[in-house]
């Protein structure tokens, strides 16, 4: 499934602040902790716990999120379907590591141990 460019601008400027609830009650549901959300989108982007309370505070979007981000050097092991996409056929860059996001945070969600969404073994 190709992304559009409409598809990939709406992405680009939703803000991470509007998403980050989400991804906050999706893993709580499923019984994992805020603190393994955030050590998941730390692996994928660097950014500690500080960091992110920044970045929701400044309310930056997922381009100036992931453009400010030093993404793991394993993120390219992240593969599968989420929202309807598969992740490594993504041709948009930025909507990829969004996507990388998303399905990292679904794994978390699903109860994947930290080492299989971490791509160490």
């Amino acid at each position: 499934m190709k992304t559009t460019h409409k598809h990939d601008e709406r992405i680009a400027k939703m803000t991470f602040a509007s998403v980050y609830p989400h991804y906050l009650t999706k893993v709580e549901k499923k019984g994992r902790t805020k603190e393994e959300l955030h050590q998941v989108i730390e692996w994928l982007t660097n950014y500690d716990g500080d960091m992110l309370k920044n970045l929701i505070k400044e309310k930056v979007t997922f381009e100036q999120f992931f453009h400010d981000a030093t993404l793991n050097k394993n993120a390219h092991l992240i593969t599968g379907v989420i929202c309807g996409y598969r992740v490594e056929e993504i041709t948009n860059p930025l909507t990829q590591q969004v996507r990388y996001l998303d399905k990292l945070v679904d794994e978390l969600a699903k109860g994947r141990k930290m080492e299989k969404i971490f791509r160490t073994s």
